[in-house]
């Protein structure tokens, strides 16, 4: 069973290199994996992949030896923990505002003592082997992660009491649906917001980070002590790649 190059790194007290993939692309994640990064971010909230296509790019995952962290369109308990059997390193969960689904998230997706996740030890994340169960365990709890999003001003204020819940290895600032309601509200700026993250999570012994694309931004929530950092992503590339290469058509005589 393989470990966690996401949660080496939050040991270490390291940057975790992380980039983004919402398409079926299984070369990506070799590409992905053979540039350095230790972690690849799977979106399935915003993009449709179909099961078998996202159990094929974990699979692909474990043969290059990098970390998913996959964003999953459900909540649904064994929804939830099927993609850890399935060989997803972790797991990153959108508008988590309370400490309360924080917790129900802890529940489903650790065994215990910390959660009440069913066991199943036979899947892709075992390498197909039925280990010892107790070890079983105790590895799953120690070499996958459970990641929340802060998208809300209420998960804003609530940050403190979420870092606290035993079992949330990371948070997440998710700029986009958090500064959406805050230009509305004006309660606060998404500065602000990233502040308050920091303050929590020090004081929790918790890592946090989010999308932070260009290297002003990555340095300047390093700086607060942000290890999660996103700086690239599939879309972004052959968006700009194709502008860029469409303007050699102007040169042609």
């Amino acid at each position: 069973m393989r470990k966690s190059k996401t949660l080496a790194r939050i040991r270490n007290g390291e940057a975790i290199r992380t980039c983004v993939l919402g398409h079926y692309i299984p070369a990506y994640v070799c590409h992905a994996a053979r540039a350095g990064y230790d972690c690849l971010w799977l979106d399935l909230e915003h993009r449709a992949l179909s099961i078998h296509e996202t159990q094929a790019l974990l699979a692909f995952s474990h043969l290059y030896d990098i970390d998913v962290m996959l964003r999953p369109p459900t909540l649904e308990k064994t929804g939830l923990y099927r993609y850890l059997e399935d060989g997803a390193t972790g797991l990153l969960i959108p508008h988590v505002s309370t400490a309360e689904k924080a917790r129900m998230l802890v529940d489903a997706v650790k065994f215990p003592p910390l959660g009440d996740r069913g066991i199943d030890n036979a899947g892709l994340d075992a390498d197909f082997h039925v280990h010892d169960p107790d070890h079983y365990a105790q590895w799953a709890n120690r070499e996958t992660f459970l990641c929340v999003q802060i998208e809300t001003p209420e998960g804003v204020h609530n940050v403190e009491s979420i870092a606290a819940v035993e079992g949330v290895e990371m948070i997440f600032v998710g700029p986009g649906d958090l500064g959406l309601r805050l230009r509305q509200s004006g309660e606060m700026t998404i500065d602000q917001a990233w502040d308050a993250v920091a303050a929590a999570c020090k004081k929790h012994g918790v890592a946090f980070g989010g999308p932070t694309m260009g290297l002003e931004e990555m340095q300047k929530r390093r700086d607060l002590g942000a290890q999660l950092l996103v700086n690239s992503s599939e879309f972004g590339h052959f968006s700009k790649g194709l502008r860029e290469d469409i303007q050699q058509y102007d040169a042609l005589s």
